[in-house]
């Protein structure tokens, strides 16, 4: 079972169950995944699903930090329930030291020296990282081994 099968079973399930905040998450997650779908003009791969969840991890983590930011403690708690429900479709990321690891070949596989060579880097690893690991914590551990 893929991911979009798992998450529409999930949602079945939410739905007989009356469980009104999951079934809200689910669906608007689903309307991005179909968004998705149409916009790439083919079906969905697992990889994509979790770019898709990824993105929409990182808006509500955004939004819990402007909420909390504006004290609005009713829509941070909201924030984080619909978060957590993401977060158990979303696959476990790789430890940083593993991270490095691919950083480093990439490294001495595009013959990379200084901090001018990052995008050459980050063409070579994201490929390799693509649903493992976030963009953001590659991107700063190939800024700290090139700097170095």
């Amino acid at each position: 079972m893929n991911l979009v099968e798992k998450v529409r079973n999930d949602l079945t399930t939410a739905m007989k169950a009356d469980e009104r905040i999951r079934v809200s998450v689910l669906r608007m997650l689903l309307a991005a995944l179909h968004n998705e779908e149409i916009e790439l003009r083919r079906e969905l791969r697992d990889e994509d699903v979790v770019r898709i969840l990824r993105r929409e991890i990182k808006q509500h983590e955004e939004s819990i930090r402007e909420f909390s930011r504006g004290r609005r403690e009713d829509l941070v708690r909201s924030e984080e329930e619909e978060l957590g429900i993401l977060q158990e479709y979303s696959p476990k990321l790789m430890a940083e030291e593993e991270i490095e690891k691919y950083v480093n070949e990439a490294i001495t596989e595009v013959g990379a020296s200084e901090p001018r060579d990052l995008g050459r880097v980050m063409a070579a690893v994201m490929p390799k990282l693509a649903s493992k690991a976030d963009g953001a914590t590659v991107n700063r551990i190939v800024r700290e081994k090139l700097s170095s």
